[in-house]
């Protein structure tokens, strides 16, 4: 009971900051008169093609983790871990990161892998992940740094944020803290059996993180990992060609849009509501600042790509929640006869 209040109250703080923020960006919008605009304009081949490569990079990345498991021992059904991956996108719409301890979860219990070990691979492909984002990062800083410095300047408190989370001590003062305490103290707490077991946890985690190391083809692994974040890109720009205002526009502007808006996505609020629209809104703005009625235009650039790809996100996560005991129940009944 204690423990779903405490979720109960993440999750309405969470989505709290979401709408909020989302009200925040289109508190001045005209919202009928947006609507109307979407139903004769947008083009919606293009938002579905853009879906499509957004179905292939989740495909991708269970084929990826599917490829860093295999060196535990375990095989798991890529049906199961497809299931998995689309469950782990729809939980994150509930509370931020939830997702990465659910598809762990379901893995763990229809594949029987350890729950520490696959958290190990999901950290694994996190910071891989991390890596692909620095790299696109550094793309759009050294091709479009006047632009990035342009949507800096108006938006100061975006770049004032920034400064304060990289210069801040806090956090390495706290791991600091944490790491000298635990070794001062290791000798007394090392017999007892909380610290057995969280011995024993952080070996198997370790052992998942290091699944990487075993990879039977990690070029295969590498191809996956680059293949799953130009999907990613790709989502981004072929919706330009749903919209006339942005059809104009290189990749390359396509980059910097992704780029700027993934940083909405990494924000802790569901599936980067309000954070993401903030960012494709104001790049867009630099990139087209003579387009009539600009904002407007790329206030409904935003709502209708994020609506689609949230919406795709809730279709196919809810059937996964609903198709995972049906697979897995009747290959239980198939193993029992």
């Amino acid at each position: 009971m204690k423990k779903k209040l405490i979720n109960l109250i993440k999750f309405a703080f969470f989505f709290g900051a979401g709408i909020g923020l989302f009200w925040y960006v289109y508190k001045d919008f005209d919202f009928i008169e947006m609507i109307s605009n979407i139903k004769n304009e947008v083009n919606f081949f293009w938002i579905i093609l853009s879906l499509f490569c957004g179905l292939l990079s989740h495909f991708s990345r269970t084929l990826r983790w599917n490829m860093l498991i295999a060196p535990l021992g375990k095989n798991p059904r890529t049906i199961n871990t497809f299931l998995a991956v689309m469950v782990a996108y729809f939980a994150n719409l509930a509370l931020p990161r939830m997702g990465e301890i659910s598809r762990c979860g379901i893995i763990s219990k229809y594949e029987g892998v350890s729950f520490p070990k696959l958290v190990g691979t999901v950290v694994m492909e996190r910071v891989l992940d991390l890596v692909m984002l620095l790299i696109f990062m550094m793309l759009a800083l050294i091709t479009q740094f006047n632009q990035i410095l342009l949507f800096l300047d108006e938006n100061p408190k975006v770049g004032e944020s920034a400064k304060k989370v990289f210069a801040s001590p806090i956090s390495l003062i706290v791991v600091l803290t944490i790491a000298a305490v635990f070794y001062l103290l290791r000798k007394k707490f090392k017999n007892t059996i909380i610290f057995k077991k969280i011995d024993n946890a952080i070996k198997n985690f370790s052992n998942g993180f290091k699944a990487i190391k075993n990879l039977e083809n990690k070029w295969r692994f590498i191809l996956h990992t680059v293949f799953i974040w130009v999907m990613y890109y790709m989502m981004t720009y072929l919706c330009f060609f749903a919209f006339e205002f942005t059809s104009g526009l290189a990749p390359i502007a396509g980059l910097t849009v992704f780029v700027l808006s993934s940083i909405g996505m990494v924000l802790p609020v569901q599936g980067g509501m309000g954070a993401w629209h903030f960012f494709v809104i104001g790049t867009l703005m630099v990139y087209l600042p003579n387009v009539p009625n600009i904002e407007t235009q790329a206030a409904s650039f935003a709502f209708v790509v994020h609506g689609a790809q949230t919406s795709m996100i809730i279709v196919l996560g809810a059937i996964s929640v609903i198709l995972l005991p049906f697979f897995n129940e009747k290959k239980r009944k198939l193993q029992t006869v």
